[in-house]
C-alpha cells in the first residue's frame, strides 16, 4: 500500500517532463531549421530593390484590390470567398510547394476559377507547375541578343539581364507578324478591356527558363484549356547550367524555345455570383450561375515583381534606362525598341503586370454584375507569405500555424490525428493504476454541504424520502414491495412516533433545527433495531 502514491508520484512528473521537453523541442526545432537563412522577397519589408512592396503597394494604393497576404499555406485557398475572384501570388518561393499544396492549388484554378501567378527563378514551384506541364530549371538562363545593359556596371554586360516583348492575352507564336511588331498604345494601356494584337516590354534579372510540355488531356481534348506563351528569349539563349556562361558548352542546354512567361486559361467554370438582373436594369443584381475564367500564369523570375524592375523612377536610379538602343555607350544590335515599333519604352514591370492581373480577373465577364466590376475592391490579391523562409524569433509561431491548417484541411491527416489521440487515451487508460472500489456512505450529516443550495421547502420531503429509502434497505425490500405495504405496517417497522410523524403527517411543519436532530435520529435508526 505505501508504494502506490510513489508510483502515482513518478508518473505524474513523467507526464510533466514530457509535457516541458515537447514544448521546448517545438519552439527550438523551427528556429534551428531557419538559422542563417534570410527572407529575401517579403511583401512586407521595405527600402531595398529586392523586395515586393511596390508592387504590394500598387494593387492596394493605386489599383484599389483588396489585397491581404496568407502566412500559413496556400491549402485554404479553395475555402477562400468568391475564390474566381481572387488572385493568389507566389512571387519568389523559399521554400518548395508540396504535393499538398500543389494538388489545392491546382483545383483553385480548375475548378474554382481561381487566379494564380507564380514567379520562380528555381525548382521550387515544378511540383505545381509539373500539373500545368511547365517546368522550371534550377540554373539561369543567359541571352545573348535580348539582353540590356546597366549603367552603373562600368559598362560590364551580362546577358542575364534578359527581356521580352510579351502579350498580355494571346500566344506570341500564334500572333501575326504586324502584330508582333505592334507596341500597345496608350489608349490601350488606358482601357485594358479586350486588350490584343500588342505587346509591351518585361525585364528580367537573372531569370530561369520554362519548358513546356503538352499533357495527354491536351491531346485527347485540345480545347479543354488554352495555352499561350506570352514572353520568349530569343533563339541564342541557353540555360547555364555549367556556370561558365559558355553557349558552346554542351552541359549549356539551348533548345530554342525557353519561355519566360506562360499563361493557362480554363474557361467554362461555373460558380454562383451576383448577375445583372434585366428586370430592374444593369446595375441591379441577384445570385446565379455563372461561367468564369481559372488562370494561372508562371514567370520565370521573381525579381521581375522586386521594386527595382517595378518600379521605373528606382530602376532609373539604379542605372536602368527605358530605352535600350544605346546604354552608356553601347549600342545593342537587337532591342526591344527594333522589335516593336510604337510606344515601346519601357515604363516599369508594373505597367505590363497591371494589365495581365486586370485581364486575368473578371472584369470583361458580362455575365457578371456591373455593381461588382465596378468596385476592385470586390477583387482579391493575397499574397502567398508561407513559402518565405521565416525569421528565428517568429518560426515557431509561423510553422505551428502551418502544420495546424495542414492538418486541419487534409482530411486523411485530420482522422490520423484523431485516431493518433484515441490511442494515447487507450495508453493512459492502461498505465493509470485500478482505484478500489467505492465505498458508498450514508451520511446525512453531509447534507448541508452540498454544492447546490436547496430550496427550503424542499429540506423536508428529502428528509421523508431518506427516511423511507432506509428503512426500504434495512429490512431488505424492493421498491415494489414497499410501495405496495399498507402504511400500519411500515408505521410499525419504523417505530419511533417522531419519525413515524415525519413520514406520514400533512400538517406538521418543522423548523431546520427540527430537521437537524430528525437527521440525526434517521442516522442512529435501526441500530438498536
Amino acid at each position: 500500500m505505501p508504494e502506490e502514491p510513489d508510483i502515482d508520484e513518478r508518473f505524474n512528473r513523467y507526464v510533466m517532463l514530457s509535457l516541458v521537453v515537447t514544448s521546448v523541442l517545438l519552439l527550438i526545432l523551427p528556429m534551428f531549421f531557419v538559422v542563417g537563412k534570410e527572407t529575401a522577397y517579403s511583401a512586407y519589408e521595405t527600402g531595398e530593390d529586392y523586395q515586393v512592396n511596390k508592387m504590394r503597394d500598387t494593387f492596394d494604393e493605386e489599383e484599389g484590390y483588396y489585397v491581404a497576404n496568407t502566412m500559413s499555406t496556400p491549402m485554404l485557398v479553395n475555402d477562400w470567398k468568391d475564390p474566381h475572384r481572387t488572385l493568389l501570388a507566389i512571387v519568389g518561393p523559399e521554400k518548395p510547394i508540396d504535393d499538398t499544396e500543389a494538388e489545392e492549388i491546382y483545383r483553385f484554378v480548375t475548378e474554382k476559377g481561381g487566379k494564380v501567378i507564380v514567379a520562380a527563378d528555381n525548382t521550387n514551384a515544378n511540383r505545381l507547375a509539373g500539373m500545368f506541364g511547365v517546368t522550371f530549371f534550377n540554373s539561369p538562363l543567359m541571352d545573348e541578343k535580348q539582353h540590356f545593359v546597366v549603367n552603373d556596371q562600368a559598362n560590364a554586360i551580362s546577358w542575364k539581364n534578359v527581356w521580352t516583348a510579351a502579350s498580355v492575352g494571346q500566344d506570341v507564336d500564334g500572333m501575326s507578324p504586324g502584330a508582333q511588331m505592334q507596341g500597345c498604345t496608350t489608349f490601350q494601356i488606358e482601357n485594358p478591356d479586350g486588350l490584343k494584337d500588342c505587346r509591351l516590354p518585361v525585364m528580367f534579372r537573372s531569370p530561369t527558363g520554362l519548358k513546356f510540355e503538352p499533357l495527354l488531356r491536351d491531346t485527347e481534348n485540345p480545347d479543354h484549356r488554352e495555352i499561350m506563351s506570352l514572353g520568349k528569349s530569343s533563339s541564342s539563349a541557353f540555360i547555364d547550367i555549367a556556370g561558365d556562361g559558355d553557349p558552346t558548352n554542351l552541359e549549356n542546354p539551348a533548345p530554342g524555345d525557353l519561355r519566360l512567361i506562360m499563361r493557362f486559361d480554363y474557361p467554362g467554370i461555373t460558380v454562383f455570383d451576383e448577375l445583372p438582373n434585366e428586370g430592374r436594369g444593369a446595375f441591379s443584381s441577384g445570385i446565379g450561375e455563372l461561367e468564369v475564367t481559372g488562370s494561372i500564369v508562371f514567370v520565370a523570375d521573381e525579381e521581375a515583381f522586386s521594386n527595382m524592375l517595378w518600379d521605373q523612377s528606382i530602376a532609373l536610379e539604379r542605372g536602368l534606362n527605358s530605352d535600350c538602343q544605346s546604354v552608356a555607350g553601347y549600342t545593342l544590335n537587337n532591342c526591344w525598341t527594333k522589335e516593336i515599333l510604337n510606344n515601346n519604352e519601357w515604363a516599369g514591370n508594373q505597367r505590363y503586370f497591371k494589365l495581365l492581373v486586370h485581364d486575368m480577373m473578371e472584369f470583361d465577364n458580362a455575365n457578371l454584375s456591373a455593381q461588382v466590376k465596378n468596385d476592385k475592391g470586390n477583387f482579391q490579391v493575397v499574397f502567398d507569405e508561407s513559402r518565405h523562409i521565416t525569421g528565428v524569433v517568429s518560426a515557431p509561431f509561423v510553422e505551428t500555424m502551418g502544420t495546424v491548417v495542414l492538418l486541419t484541411s487534409n482530411q486523411f491527416l485530420k482522422w490520423l490525428v484523431v485516431l493518433n489521440v484515441g490511442l494515447l487515451l487507450l495508453v493512459a487508460m492502461m498505465v493509470v493504476p485500478e482505484k478500489e472500489n467505492w465505498r458508498h456512505v450514508f451520511d446525512l450529516t453531509k447534507f448541508n454541504q452540498r454544492p447546490n443550495k436547496l430550496e427550503p421547502g424542499s429540506y423536508r420531503d428529502r428528509v421523508r424520502k431518506s427516511l423511507m429509502t432506509k428503512v426500504r434497505i434495512h429490512n431488505d425490500l424492493t421498491r415494489d414491495e414497499m410501495a405496495a405495504m399498507l402504511p400500519p405496517e411500515v408505521q410499525a417497522m419504523i417505530g419511533d412516533p417522531r419519525l413515524v410523524e415525519l413520514a406520514y403527517s400533512q400538517s406538521r411543519t418543522y423548523s431546520p433545527q427540527e430537521l437537524r436532530k430528525l437527521m440525526q435520529a434517521i442516522r442512529r435508526w435501526g441500530k438498536n433495531n
